[in-house]
C-alpha cells in the first residue's frame, strides 16, 4: 500500500506543479497589479471589520475559518521538513510562495464570493465547485473538483494532523514519569501504538463536539482560538531569537545563502530549496488549492473583492509571521537536521539533533534547549491546536463539497457518513507512521491545487474586473457595492437577486 501511495504522490507532485503554482502566483500578481502590496492597509482594514446575518460570518469569522485550514501542521512540521529536504534556503522560497500565493487567494476567494449561493438551509455556500460550474460551465469538472476535495479533505487531509498531535505528544512525554523514555525499551511500540489510539480517539471525540453543532459553532470555535494560539506561538519564536540575538544575522545569511546555492554546505541543495519551499509553502498556507474560497464565500459584504482583500492577508499572516516563526525558533537554536541529496545511507550534511526524525520534533527540541522543563510540552500544545482547528476547516471544506454534490439539498444520511468518516480517519491516523499520513495528505493537497489552479487561470476575469470596481468605488468614497450587471458577470445569481430585493425595498 505504502509504495503505491509513494507513487502516485510522486506523479501528483512532480516538478509541473511547483512551477504551476509559482507560475499562477508571479501571473496574477502582474494581472493585479500586485494588490498585495497596494492593498495592504485596505488588507488590515477589512480584516477587523464587517458585517454577519443568519446566512453568513463576519469577515473576520471567515478569514479565522479558513486560517484554522491554513494554519495547520505544515506551519511546524512542515516547515521542519522543508529544512530537513531542502536546507535553510527553503525558507526564502516559502517566502516567495507566500508573497505571490497573496495573488492567487486573493483571486480564488474573490471568485468564490461572486458565485456563492444559499443552501437548503439558507446559509452561504461557496467553493471551486460552484464558480466552475457558473463561470466555465463545466459541470462535470465541478463534481470532479467536489468528489476529489471531498475525499481530500474529508479522508486524506486529517490523518496528517492526527498524527501530528500523537506525535508531538509522545515526543513531549518522552523522560517523564508519565510515559518514560518511549525508546521502545522501557515502553515497548505496542505500548507506543496503543498510547497513540487513545489520543487518536480522544481528539476524534472532541471533534465530534464541534462538527456535529454545524457552520457557526465551527466559526465561533475558530474565532477564538486561532488568533490566540498564533500570538502565543509568534510570541515564543521572538522570545527564542531574543535569547539568541548573537545568531539571528548568522540566521538570515544561511536561509538566503543557501537559497540561492551560495552556500559551501548547502550549494547543491538549490534545487530542492526551490523544490521544498514552494511544495511545503503551499501545503502551509493553501494559495491555489481552493481550501480558502470555502471560508471565503461563508462571509457576509457588500463586495466580493473585500473577502478577496482578507483572504489575501491570510497568506501574508499565514508564512510571513506562522511559518517565519517556525523557522526561526528552529534554525536560531540549531535543532535540526539537512539529508543529503544522495539520499539513503548517506551521511546528512548537517546534523543538530540526533534521533528525531524531520517534522515537529525539530521545534519542540528546539523550544526546549532554550525553555527547559515546558518548551517541549508548550509546542505539542500549539500543535494541538493548530492541527484540531485544521481538522475542522477540512470537514467544513469536505461538507459544503458535499453538499454541491446534493445540489444545495438538505440530506442529513449523508453528512452523517461524511461526519463519522472523518473523525474514523482522525483516530486512523494517529497510530499510523507518519510517512504514509503525509504522503495520503500531499496527495489530497495536490489533486485539489492541479483541479483549481487550472480552473482560476481560465476564469480569472470576474475577479480582475471586482478588482478594478472595488478600487474605482473607493475612490469615489463609497463603501462599495457589488453589482454584476454593471460589470457584465453572468451567473452571479446571489448578488443578482440581492440587487433585486434592495430595490424592492427603496
Amino acid at each position: 500500500m505504502e509504495a503505491t501511495v509513494h507513487f502516485i504522490n510522486s506523479i501528483i507532485w512532480s516538478k509541473a506543479l511547483i512551477f504551476v503554482c509559482l507560475g499562477a502566483g508571479l501571473f496574477f500578481s502582474l494581472r493585479t497589479r500586485f494588490m498585495q502590496i497596494r492593498g495592504f492597509l485596505e488588507m488590515c482594514r477589512l480584516t477587523v471589520k464587517g458585517e454577519k446575518s443568519d446566512a453568513g460570518v463576519s469577515s473576520f469569522q471567515a478569514l479565522a475559518m479558513s486560517m484554522a485550514g491554513r494554519m495547520g501542521i505544515g506551519n511546524i512540521a512542515g516547515v521542519a521538513t522543508a529544512i530537513a529536504f531542502g536546507g535553510p534556503g527553503a525558507i526564502f522560497w516559502m517566502w516567495v510562495m507566500g508573497f505571490f500565493g497573496a495573488s492567487t487567494s486573493y483571486v480564488e476567494c474573490t471568485l468564490a464570493q461572486i458565485y456563492k449561493t444559499k443552501d437548503a438551509e439558507g446559509r452561504y455556500r461557496g467553493g471551486p465547485a460552484y464558480y466552475i460550474e457558473k463561470a466555465m460551465g463545466l459541470k462535470w469538472y465541478a463534481l470532479v473538483f467536489a468528489i476529489a476535495t471531498i475525499i481530500a479533505a474529508g479522508f486524506l487531509m486529517p490523518g496528517v494532523q492526527a498524527n501530528a498531535i500523537a506525535d508531538s505528544i509522545i515526543n513531549a512525554c518522552r523522560g517523564t514519569a508519565l510515559c518514560g523514555p518511549l525508546d521502545g525499551q522501557t515502553m515497548g511500540m505496542e505500548s507506543v501504538q496503543a498510547l497513540k489510539l487513545g489520543i487518536g480517539i480522544v481528539v476524534a471525540l472532541l471533534l465530534g463536539v464541534v462538527i456535529f453543532g454545524g457552520v457557526k459553532r465551527i466559526a465561533n470555535f475558530a474565532e477564538v482560538v486561532v488568533p490566540f494560539m498564533a500570538a502565543a506561538f509568534i510570541l515564543t519564536a521572538i522570545v527564542i531569537m531574543i535569547i539568541n540575538y548573537d545568531r539571528v544575522p548568522e540566521m538570515f545569511g544561511i536561509i538566503f545563502s543557501s537559497a540561492f546555492g551560495t552556500h559551501a554546505a548547502f550549494g547543491a541543495m538549490m534545487g530542492l530549496a526551490v523544490e521544498w519551499g514552494i511544495k511545503r509553502g503551499i501545503y502551509a498556507n493553501e494559495a491555489g488549492q481552493g481550501s480558502g474560497p470555502h471560508a471565503a464565500a461563508a462571509s457576509e459584504v457588500s463586495h466580493p473583492a473585500k473577502q478577496g482583500y482578507v483572504q489575501a492577508f491570510a497568506i501574508y499572516f499565514d508564512t510571513m509571521m506562522v511559518c517565519t516563526a517556525t523557522a526561526f525558533l528552529i534554525l536560531a537554536s540549531g535543532t535540526y537536521n539537512v539529508y543529503s541529496p544522495a539520499g539513503a545511507g548517506a551521511p546528512p550534511i548537517f546534523q543538530g539533533l540526533a534521533g528525531i526524525p524531520e517534522g515537529a520534533g525539530y521545534a519542540q527540541a528546539g523550544v526546549e534547549a532554550v525553555l527547559p522543563g515546558w518548551g517541549s510540552a508548550f509546542v505539542s500544545i500549539a500543535i494541538f491546536f493548530f492541527a484540531f482547528t485544521t481538522i475542522m476547516a477540512y470537514y467544513y471544506m469536505a461538507e459544503t463539497n458535499l453538499t454541491y454534490v446534493n445540489h444545495n439539498k438538505k440530506r442529513p444520511l449523508t453528512v452523517l457518513v461524511l461526519r463519522l468518516g472523518i473523525i474514523g480517519m482522525v483516530v486512523f491516523g494517529a497510530f499510523h507512521n507518519a510517512t504514509l499520513a503525509w504522503a495520503l495528505g500531499d496527495i489530497g493537497v495536490g489533486l485539489m491545487a492541479w483541479l483549481n489552479i487550472i480552473a482560476i487561470l481560465i476564469i480569472q476575469k470576474p475577479a480582475m474586473l471586482a478588482l478594478r470596481d472595488y478600487e474605482r468605488q473607493k475612490k469615489l468614497g463609497l463603501d462599495p457595492i457589488f453589482d454584476p450587471d454593471a460589470l457584465g458577470i453572468k451567473n452571479a445569481d446571489f448578488w443578482r437577486q440581492r440587487k433585486l430585493e434592495l430595490s424592492r425595498s427603496e
